[in-house]
């Protein structure tokens, strides 16, 4: 069973190095564009989450697989320079490591490609020796960058040591009943929640039918995110709408991450779903403010900042 007075939050999922490209639109097939600036950053949902986790005040685990190269060494570097405990971070001789392919236009908004490279193959037998860590949680924390079987496997060995389990359904695929059953928080955004849901999701509205319709496939709570329009929480069958701030956003890149981490933060400090919501819809709105995934997250000192202003 979980100790009470843990609060560690494990993330389990992806490490890619991320190669960005600034650009007035993104190209339709077909299309060439000129772009204005181009950067490499660590990235991958995996590795933004946990670094949320941690600038935000939270005990964080990283468990991952990256390629034995340098894209490897030098994220495994930077997260346990961001105080990430990289113990259980794995090298794979055969794959390198992940990379994404980012297109941001001048709204903010973005296209990403990735080749996953040794997030592939993270695999549950990687993971026999963080199984006591895992039982040991207070919130484990999961994405689908990784291999779907490793992704059940963490989550049923999680529920079955009554370890609180938040999914982040990106990128979308559809989800097998019995992983719905293992996961206590599912936080899709308004694409992911349209595949889990199969209702179209064009506004808040429709959002909370959407929200209705993942729980009654087994999920406890459901979180949309609708990005400007805030999120929408479907709990113990009431709905509530948590609006977002009003940001000039540059880059969204990695919002969905930020906002993530720092849910897990303010649950495992014992915050109600809502208060939780509402802290991480904060943390997201900084970020998209800023260029870049990791580069863009905040520290929780920037938050109590924001608010005193």
């Amino acid at each position: 069973m979980t100790d009470p007075m843990a609060k560690k939050i494990i993330v389990v999922g992806s490490t890619n190095m991320d190669m960005v490209v600034k650009t007035n639109h993104i190209p339709v097939p077909g299309e060439t564009v000129l772009a204005g600036s181009f950067f490499m950053n660590p990235g991958g949902k995996g590795a933004n989450q946990a670094v949320a986790v941690a600038r935000l005040g939270g005990d964080a685990v990283f468990i991952s697989k990256m390629g034995n190269d340098i894209f490897g060494k030098q994220s495994a570097q930077l997260l346990n320079d961001e105080g990430i405990n990289t113990f259980y971070i794995l090298s794979d001789n055969d794959l390198p490591s992940g990379v994404a392919l980012i297109t941001v236009d001048q709204t903010g908004e973005n296209s990403i490609v990735v080749a996953s490279g040794a997030n592939a193959n993270l695999h549950p037998a990687d993971l026999e020796n963080a199984l006591e860590e895992i039982g040991r949680a207070n919130i484990i924390l999961m994405q689908l960058e990784i291999p779907m079987d490793t992704v059940l496997f963490v989550a049923r060995y999680a529920a079955g040591n009554g370890v609180r389990v938040i999914l982040n359904p990106a990128p979308a695929r559809e989800l097998s009943p019995e992983l719905l059953s293992h996961i206590d928080i599912i936080t899709p955004n308004k694409t992911e929640a349209e595949m889990l849901s199969g209702i179209k999701v064009t506004n808040i509205e429709t959002a909370k039918k959407a929200a209705k319709a993942i729980h009654e496939k087994g999920v406890k709570d459901v979180v949309v995110t609708m990005g400007p329009l805030g999120a929408v929480i479907y709990q113990q069958d009431k709905i509530q709408v948590v609006p977002a701030q009003k940001m000039e956003a540059i880059d969204s890149t990695a919002a969905g991450d930020v906002f993530n981490g720092a849910l897990a933060v303010a649950l495992s400090e014992g915050k109600l779903l809502i208060d939780a919501v509402k802290f991480a819809c904060e943390a997201a709105a900084i970020s998209v403010t800023r260029m870049g995934a990791q580069s863009s997250i905040p520290y929780r000192n920037e938050l109590i900042a924001a608010k005193i202003k």
